[in-house]
């Protein structure tokens, strides 16, 4: 099985914790690491500066797809930042965890 690290931020804690527990809850990933971060970016034509919460989810290549959909569903931002980063290589034995805690 293939490996990545899906990546969202989110506005506040507390949707970083909703979203969080409902992805665990679904199985859609195994493991997630959230870190407070400073953002600036563009939107709508001016430059932004905001404190996000960076959630990155550590799940198999399979269950990407469904994690993306499901966190477009219940993000609050209109065009939330989702990206997937291919692991290509690691622990064995911390990849078994990761199938055995999305069965």
């Amino acid at each position: 099985m293939q490996y990545c690290i899906v990546t969202t931020t989110t506005y506040s804690k507390e949707e970083s914790i909703k979203i969080t527990k409902e992805v665990l809850n679904k199985k859609l990933a195994a493991c997630v690491q959230c870190s407070e971060i400073e953002s600036s970016y563009f939107w709508e034509g001016k430059i932004e500066h905001n404190l996000e919460y960076k959630l990155d989810f550590k799940t198999s290549k399979e269950k990407a797809k469904k994690l993306i959909e499901f966190i477009k569903s219940i993000h609050s931002y209109k065009v939330p930042e989702i990206i997937v980063t291919p692991i290509i290589d690691g622990n064995i034995d911390y990849f078994k965890w990761i199938d055995e805690s999305i069965k």
